[in-house]
């Protein structure tokens, strides 16, 4: 069973690591600085996100980050999953299915309407996780993004 726990400021430099790891795997390139930039906030308890830990506290194995936002059609709160990463020596264990499964449980117990997520469309082991969790395709609609 995987332990899953708010990240704090304490959890910088075992995050930075790990976040690197989904970023090199992902294909997405950023500075340290631009990374430390992003992630302190959401550590420091920004309203804007969080960021949750898998694993044991001196050693943990991946992370969970969360965007919050609001949506009228959703009746409030929602979230939208912005990185979930396990590294890739435990991986296939359950340990990110089950902390993910957590957490949409204690997102939807605070309130939280609805989890969004995006996926790659050849991404099919990730895709049927996100299934096995209540995930669905909106498939009438298509995520379009604008970088600023």
């Amino acid at each position: 069973m995987s332990s899953l726990r708010l990240a704090t400021p304490e959890d910088l430099d075992r995050l930075m690591p790990l976040v690197a790891g989904f970023h090199a795997q992902s294909g997405i390139e950023q500075d340290e600085d631009t990374r430390r930039g992003a992630l302190v906030p959401l550590l420091d308890g920004s309203p804007h996100g969080a960021i949750w830990m898998i694993g044991p506290r001196v050693a943990p194995v991946g992370y969970i980050a969360v965007a919050f936002g609001w949506s009228i059609e959703f009746g409030g709160l929602d979230a939208f999953l912005d990185e979930i990463y396990v590294r890739e020596k435990v991986r296939g264990r359950g340990m990110g299915s089950e902390a993910l499964a957590a957490l949409v449980r204690a997102l939807s117990e605070q309130g939280v309407g609805a989890m969004h997520l995006e996926v790659e469309a050849d991404n099919d082991r990730a895709r049927l996780l996100y299934e096995r969790i209540g995930f669905r395709s909106r498939n009438h609609y298509h995520l379009m993004t604008r970088v600023m």
